[in-house]
């Protein structure tokens, strides 16, 4: 016998009683998914540059970066459990990341120290201008958790920006 060829489908939404209706956590959750997006690809991106850093100041660098993609990891998992709480399945491939992202890839090549920077910078500082744009979205749809979650998140990321800037003198 063949086994059945049709597959059971997660659901991707609940029925939550949160004081949010479908749609508020709908429109909530394509915002996240997004910015859950680009930070895989912003994770990725630092790791890369983590691994293939070549010049000055590497040994600082190289901690730093390391640094920089675990406060990655905490954020990316708050954010797929954020989408979690609004009844929503997480998206969970690199091909789903990729196609939902607005930030772009870098292959694995050795990168100057401050050539990594001044990427990385720009990327942080591309996802804070996004941020502001979706807390501004969930203020006018009155999601005021998501809301405050990703004014936390604006802050780690304008600090990270701010660091970048800091470092490339």
């Amino acid at each position: 016998m063949k086994a059945s060829s049709t597959k059971s489908k997660a659901k991707t939404t609940e029925d939550l009683r949160i004081g949010l209706d479908a749609k508020q956590r709908d429109k909530a959750a394509s915002l996240l998914k997004s910015i859950l997006a680009d930070q895989h690809v912003l994770y990725l991106k630092t790791r890369n540059f983590h691994w293939n850093l070549i010049g000055p100041r590497f040994h600082s660098l190289h901690e730093f970066l390391e640094t920089q993609y675990g406060e990655l990891a905490t954020v990316i998992d708050a954010t797929a459990e954020r989408i979690r709480m609004l009844g929503h399945v997480s998206p969970g491939s690199m091909q789903e990341f990729l196609d939902a992202a607005t930030l772009k890839e870098s292959s694995g090549e050795a990168i100057q120290g401050l050539d990594a920077l001044s990427v990385l910078r720009a990327d942080h500082e591309t996802v804070t201008r996004d941020l502001r744009k979706a807390i501004e979205t969930l203020s006018e749809i009155g999601d005021a958790g998501t809301e405050d979650f990703l004014t936390g998140l604006l802050q780690k990321h304008e600090q990270t920006a701010w660091m970048l800037r800091s470092y490339e003198g």
